[in-house]
């Protein structure tokens, strides 16, 4: 059995977000397929865009799985199917408050891409939320395109997070 790590961003601003986001992470565990491996700190962060809405919180898992990088979207699926069953509403409006949100972040060094389903994540290598705390578990972790992500230019991350106590 070949064992691939995929990395998971989570967040909430909805309806207890760290609730949420504990919740979340039984139901990952919980999954065929999955071992969920380790979190992240939970960090606040404000919404994208100065949207008025509730801060964010937000953390990165890693799990390991079997499932091949077809099986990627039965991630997505079963990711989708957690979001649901938690809530999470749907509409057109980008980056809309939410009780839950996961997103694939990586899949080992894989490159998917299609309709439904971009990784690496499109936007992670921009996002404090994602970026501080998939460090935190991962230091030495790699994106397929761009190499080791400590190398990237972090600075100016962490001022717009902060971590929170549990």
């Amino acid at each position: 059995m070949n064992i691939k790590s995929l990395f998971v961003g989570l967040g909430s601003n909805l309806d207890s977000p760290i609730t949420q986001l504990k919740k979340a992470l039984t139901l990952i565990d919980a999954q065929v397929g999955f071992n969920l491996c380790t979190c992240s700190s939970f960090y606040q962060s404000p919404p994208m865009d100065k949207m008025d809405q509730p801060d964010y919180i937000n953390a990165v898992c890693h799990i390991e799985t079997s499932l091949p990088p077809l099986d990627c979207l039965d991630c997505l699926d079963c990711l989708q199917a957690i979001e649901n069953k938690m809530g999470r509403v749907r509409d057109k409006q980008h980056w809309q408050a939410r009780t839950l949100d996961l997103d694939i972040l990586l899949y080992d060094q894989n490159i998917i891409k299609s309709e439904r389903l971009t990784v690496p994540h499109y936007g992670m290598l921009q996002r404090s939320f994602v970026m501080i705390p998939l460090l935190e578990i991962a230091p030495k972790v790699k994106h397929p395109e761009v190499g080791l992500l400590k190398n990237q230019n972090l600075q100016n991350f962490a001022e717009s997070l902060q971590k929170v106590q549990l």
